[in-house]
């Protein structure tokens, strides 16, 4: 139907519609230009990527609810775009549960007298959500006596409990673990949703579950950590970890060194996984130490505390570089606005990560002969052209001159992985790893000991690994403390391990 036979013929009322029409369009532009301001405005004028994500969120709500009073406004015709705006209007799983309601006619009788018959139905699907629902599981173990003799009580042993004589069930502890290292929610607050439902716990007993949790499951951890280190390459990054100093009443800077396993860009038979350890500094020693037993190629950013590995005295570790971190140098030149060199450097780097892009999945091999024929060519005119080219030219102490000696100064490493198939370009399979202990830190502000820290990194190992290998972090936590409390041995500790629950459920 044409739309402008639905307009008034008033002229005051057609005078409302273009001056609503307008107003909603302005309000829309605003938001449009807010969103903008934050993605591309000025290094001074941008936000920290966790800010701009709720900022964001801010403003495609406030898009809906402005869209929403377009179309609840009779005075305000809806307008149709060329082009549908583009958004995941979600999915629902075919496991999910489905609970059916038929709404019939209020009559079925036509009007002839005759009962009408059903040719066809439409049918849609909503999500439902029922807030989470606590329970008691009462355990009754009956006694049994003979009343012919007096040979003795029977009676069915008490199961094995994560927390003797305490309260929670094991999928309880593995709820909380995830609700504070998975989904970033502090005990306290967790404390105040279980109050909304009536139970009154401190946040100190959630802590003491989550302590008992992390001591059973330090085995766990150690074979996962002896795991990766059985691997020829691997990744590893270094993140901050504040920690409370009591007696100086402020927090000083320890750090959770995060080592991991990603082979699955090049079809490797073991699965991924990430261990975290604390460490009370950030010496190349720590490095080290964590290390031990470890041999192959290790892939990291160009701190210098990582070179003591070259010195070890068996000379088994090499050193990738990451080509992301030579990147991220030019690109804090090129956002200046100061220097076309950082912008020409920017463009001969992104042909490498599309070339990356073509062979992902493939194997060590046919990854090595690609690189050989189409980047080794792009790399040799990178350097000799570019990278020489304009370190002689460009002042060492200029911000430019650092970027150019930080690539110089790696280039060995950086150029390693034309030569072998198992190494990526860059070392971004570990950073993404820890932003869930940065996410966690921004909550929690900073770990209360040293103790709490290495717990810390124990549980949010086992959590990452989990997500890594697409496994429901609190499936795998509850049956697997299921099983530790009833006995599990050591000598099957493999059992355990995240990526073999996958192939038991």
């Amino acid at each position: 139907m044409n739309a402008a036979a639905n307009l008034p013929d008033d002229i005051e009322a057609l005078k409302a519609i273009i001056l609503a029409q307008q107003e909603q369009n302005a309000r829309l532009e605003a938001l449009v230009a807010a969103f903008r301001q934050a993605m591309f405005g000025r290094k001074s004028e941008k936000i920290d990527p966790d800010q701009f994500e709720l900022a964001l969120e801010d403003i495609e709500t406030a898009i809906a609810r402005v869209e929403a009073e377009g179309e609840a406004n009779p005075l305000v015709t809806p307008t149709q775009t060329s082009t549908l705006r583009k958004a995941n209007r979600g999915a629902l799983p075919k496991q999910l549960p489905r609970i059916e309601e038929v709404i019939e006619p209020e009559s079925t009788l036509c009007d002839c007298g005759c009962e009408r018959h059903v040719i066809g139905e439409d049918t849609s699907e909503r999500l439902d959500i029922v807030p989470a629902q606590f329970r008691v599981i009462v355990t009754r173990r009956p006694k049994y006596a003979c009343r012919s003799c007096e040979g003795g009580i029977v009676q069915a042993p008490a199961p094995a409990h994560l927390i003797p004589g305490g309260m929670p069930t094991e999928a309880t502890v593995a709820h909380v673990i995830v609700s504070k290292y998975a989904d970033h929610l502090p005990l306290y607050r967790q404390a105040q949703i279980y109050a909304r439902q009536g139970i009154d716990l401190d946040r100190s007993t959630l802590a003491a579950w989550v302590g008992r949790a992390a001591f059973e499951l330090k085995p766990v951890y150690d074979a996962l950590l002896a795991n990766l280190k059985r691997s020829g390459k691997l990744f590893m990054d270094e993140t901050r970890a504040p920690v409370l100093d009591p007696g100086r009443r402020k927090t000083r800077t320890g750090y959770f060194w995060a080592l991991a396993r990603d082979d699955r860009p090049w079809g490797g038979d073991d699965p991924p996984g990430v261990a975290f350890t604390y460490a009370p500094g950030r010496s190349g020693q720590y490095a080290e130490d964590i290390l031990k037993g470890f041999s192959g190629t290790l892939q990291v950013d160009g701190y210098a505390g990582y070179d003591r590995l070259l010195r070890r005295p068996a000379q088994d570790v090499r050193l990738a570089y990451c080509w992301a971190h030579a990147r991220r140098k030019l690109h804090e030149v090129a956002r200046t606005g100061t220097t076309p060199i950082a912008d020409e450097g920017l463009k001969q780097i992104a042909p490498l990560y599309r070339i990356e892009k073509d062979i992902r999945g493939q194997s060590p091999e046919a990854r090595r002969s690609a690189r050989q024929a189409r980047s080794r060519q792009l790399i040799d005119d990178f350097e000799t052209c570019w990278l020489t080219t304009h370190r002689a030219r460009v002042s060492a102490k200029s911000p430019l001159g650092e970027a150019l000696r930080y690539i110089a100064k790696y280039w060995d490493g950086l150029t390693l992985f034309l030569d072998d198939g198992h190494i990526e370009i860059d070392s971004n399979a570990v950073e993404r790893t820890i932003r869930p202990i940065a996410l966690n830190r921004k909550n929690a502000l900073f770990a209360g000991h040293d103790a709490g820290a290495q717990n810390w990194a124990i549980l949010a190992s086992l959590v990452e690994t989990c997500k890594l290998n697409a496994i429901d972090p609190y499936a795998w936590l509850s049956r697997t403390l299921t099983a530790i409390a009833g006995g599990h041995k050591q000598a099957r500790i493999d059992d355990l391990m995240p990526w073999n629950y996958a192939q038991t459920v």
